[in-house]
This record gives C-alpha cells, sequence and structure tokens, in this order.
C-alpha cells in the first residue's frame, strides 16, 4: 500500500498543474497517468495558445506540455506513475490501479481527477468506414506520429477544434474541401476561421454530413443543408471529393470514477453532458474529492491549468496546510478564471456553471 496526502488522476495539463500547485506548497502527491508521458492533449497541440501569460499565452501547445512535464519531474515532492491506469474510488481514501501487469493501490487523504474527456461521434450512413475519424485522432496522427490521415477532407464542426485542425491539416500540405456545421455560426473564435477561410476553405453554416461514400474505404462524401430545426432540406445533397472525414462535434467528460466515488452528478449539455457537482473551488459533493479539466466542463486547454490550480490549492487548503499566501493565489487564480470566461466566448460555461449552482 503506498500513502499520499493528494492523488491527482490524469497527467495532462489540468492534473499536471494541481499537482504542481499542490506540491509548491508542501504536499506530497502521487499523479496517476496511463499513457507513458505526461502531457495529454498538449501533445498534439501545434498552436499558439491565446489567454494570460501565467497559462503560456503565446505559446505552443506542445511547448506548454514540455514545460509542465520538466517542472513536474524535477519536483521531489510529485511521484508521477506513468502508464498507470486508475481503476476505483473508494470511501475508506483508498485509490487503486493497475501499473503494468500490478494491481496496485494508494492511501490519500485528498484526490483530484483530471481525467479529460472523450471524442463524440455522428450517426450517419458510412460512419463506420475506415477514413472516419475524430479530430484528435487526426492530431494524433499528424503531430505525435508524423502520418497523415488522407488527402482531401471534409470537416464536421466549426468549433475551435475543427478549426484548429483544419488549419493544421492545410498546413501539411492536405487539401480540406469544406467545413460544414449545423449550426448558424461559428462556434470557435473567429481568428481561427478567418485563417482558414484566408486560405480558401468554405465554412457552410446549417449543413451537415448525410453519408460517407465507399465500400471498404472512404471515396466520398455526402451533405446536406438543414432548416432552423435541423431537418434535412430535401434536393440540397451535395456530393464531395473526399477520401477523409474528420468529426469535430464535442466532447464528453470522462467521469465514470467520479460516479464509482458517489459524487453528485448532473447533466448539463453546455458542459458536456454529465458532470461531477463543484463549487468554485473545484470541490466536489465528497469534500475530499476536487475536480479540474475536462472532466468538470469541457473547455479550452488553458482553462483546464487555471482550474488544476485551483483544485490542487484547494486539495491544500482542506488539509489545513499553514502556508504563507495559499488563499491569497487561489482567489487570483479564480479571477483570472473568470476573466478568461468573460464575454461572448464564455457565455455557453457561464452558463452551464449558473445551471449547476441552481
Amino acid at each position: 500500500m503506498l500513502f499520499s496526502d493528494l492523488v491527482v488522476i490524469g497527467g495532462g495539463p489540468a492534473g499536471m498543474s494541481a499537482a504542481l500547485a499542490a506540491a509548491g506548497h508542501g504536499i506530497k502527491v502521487t499523479l496517476l497517468e496511463r499513457m507513458e508521458s505526461l502531457g495529454g492533449q498538449l501533445v498534439k497541440q501545434t498552436h499558439r495558445f491565446f489567454g494570460s501569460e501565467s497559462e503560456y499565452a503565446g505559446t505552443r501547445g506542445i511547448r506548454i506540455a514540455d514545460i509542465l512535464r520538466e517542472k513536474v519531474e524535477s519536483n521531489r515532492l510529485i511521484d508521477c506513475r506513468r502508464g498507470s491506469t486508475a481503476l476505483g474510488i473508494y470511501e475508506d481514501g483508498v485509490v487503486t490501479f493497475e501499473e503494468g501487469t500490478q494491481y496496485k493501490k494508494v492511501n490519500m487523504d485528498r484526490l483530484v481527477v483530471a481525467t479529460g474527456a472523450s471524442e463524440k461521434m455522428l450517426v450517419f450512413e458510412g460512419n463506420d468506414l475506415p477514413g472516419v475519424y475524430g479530430a484528435g485522432a487526426v492530431q494524433t496522427l499528424m503531430n505525435l506520429y508524423g502520418v497523415l490521415p488522407g488527402r482531401k477532407v471534409l470537416m464536421v464542426g466549426a468549433g475551435n477544434i475543427g478549426l484548429i485542425v483544419t488549419y493544421q491539416l492545410l498546413q501539411a500540405g492536405v487539401r480540406v474541401a469544406a467545413i460544414v456545421d449545423a449550426a448558424d455560426h461559428i462556434g470557435g473564435y473567429l481568428v481561427h476561421a478567418s485563417k482558414v477561410r484566408r486560405c480558401g476553405v468554405p465554412v457552410l453554416l446549417g449543413t451537415t454530413i448525410r453519408a460517407a461514400l465507399g465500400t471498404t474505404e472512404v471515396e466520398g462524401a455526402v451533405i446536406q443543408k438543414l432548416d432552423s430545426h435541423f431537418h434535412p432540406i430535401p434536393g440540397t445533397e451535395q456530393r464531395l471529393d473526399v477520401d477523409t472525414v474528420c468529426l469535430s462535434v464535442g466532447l464528453s467528460p470522462l467521469t465514470e470514477l467520479l460516479r464509482l466515488a458517489g459524487c453528485k452528478m448532473r447533466y448539463i449539455p453546455a458542459l458536456g453532458g454529465f458532470v461531477p457537482v463543484h463549487n468554485s473551488y473545484m470541490q466536489t459533493s465528497r469534500s475530499d474529492i476536487f475536480v479540474a479539466g475536462d472532466a468538470s466542463c469541457v473547455e479550452e486547454a488553458s482553462s483546464a491549468m487555471m482550474e488544476g490550480a485551483i483544485a490542487g490549492l484547494s486539495a491544500a487548503i482542506s488539509l489545513h496546510v499553514p502556508s504563507a499566501g495559499i488563499l491569497e493565489q487561489r482567489e487570483r487564480r479564480i479571477r483570472e478564471l473568470a476573466a478568461l470566461r468573460a464575454g461572448d466566448v464564455g457565455a455557453k460555461i457561464r452558463n452551464g456553471l449558473a445551471v449547476m449552482a441552481d
């Protein structure tokens, strides 16, 4: 049996930020990451970040992953256990995990769950053909392994991820036939949309994919316009000559462990689906469990890092750590997160959090 003041599940931007924030105030941390390297989604994000200077604005995601990884690995208070998959959270403060072929347990006083999210899919004819990918899979192929997913791509979804991955495809020499989105507006930052439009990629709103064509692989796609009730408009079908369909239609928080731990859950579409009820300190209905990143609400990596820091500081504070300035540090992070969510872009998250607070 291992012992730790704080266990953090997930070594992405939220988890690493939580571990560093807590360790910075003398807390012994055990960080569990199922992959063999830290970084989460950052390791395939080649674009420069927005946000505040404290969240590495102007720095590419892949470099942010390196910076956080180096800080975690050099901190003697953080026991970083890669290739370790968390299996269960129990009432007596035990977290079980699989490390290689071994089943292990760690006894903790506090826990931060930063397990991220999984990609959503769409139902359409041919969606099981080889050549239909989630946007995260396309990023992994290109940015981690240097493999092009195809030569001619249809992007489904005009949120930030869809726009960013479209630009990365263009940078890699891949032709993007179009971006389609069922909504009547672009969901991502307009600066990303402007970049792909300048490259000649049309963004077709009120439009969705009807079918992926082919027998053994994608050989084309049919798109179709939608009315104001999202019903297909007959006679508006259009065939596109593509060999790849990339789906960027949202993420679902990975909350199975939180459910297992008995945390109160609530279905809030604006936050991604079923999420754990939590307060501004990232504390769940179980006072010893905190949450951060996409597991708490689907948002940007900058927000995930801020939430992680808040969760790590809150865990330390709940342990009655006598550390100078820790309360002020947490309040500053909360203000920074609120500022990041200001304006029209953050309205969806603010509305979702308001529903949670009701």
